[in-house]
């Protein structure tokens, strides 16, 4: 059976119950007020205000055969000496593990 709520229903709330709730809902009455400082401080800044203009004088963003090689070159060497860094690496190590195993 439920029981029904009236005047003389009790309610039992520690202190700590009440003060995690005071913080809950003063937490969220500062995040409601600096949201709302936030959106007026926006409304204050000017517009964008971009010129399609602008565009037409911007030149290509053309990537040329010779950039593109040079990059690509790049990142292969890049990759490579990663590569021989690794292996030196693994290098070590193995004699890290000699040592510290007396192989």
């Amino acid at each position: 059976m439920a029981k029904e709520l009236n005047e003389d229903t009790a309610f039992k709330l520690s202190i700590k119950t009440i003060i995690g709730a005071g913080f809950a809902i003063a937490t969220l009455a500062g995040m409601w007020f600096t949201l709302q400082a936030d959106i007026a401080e926006a409304k204050e800044l000017p517009a964008n205000n971009w010129n399609p203009e602008w565009e037409e004088k911007l030149p290509d963003p053309e990537v040329t055969k010779m950039e593109f090689d040079m990059k690509d070159q790049m990142i292969r060497n890049t990759i490579m000496t990663t590569q021989d860094d690794v292996k030196e690496i693994k290098e070590s190590l193995e004699k890290i593990e000699d040592k510290l195993y007396d192989r």
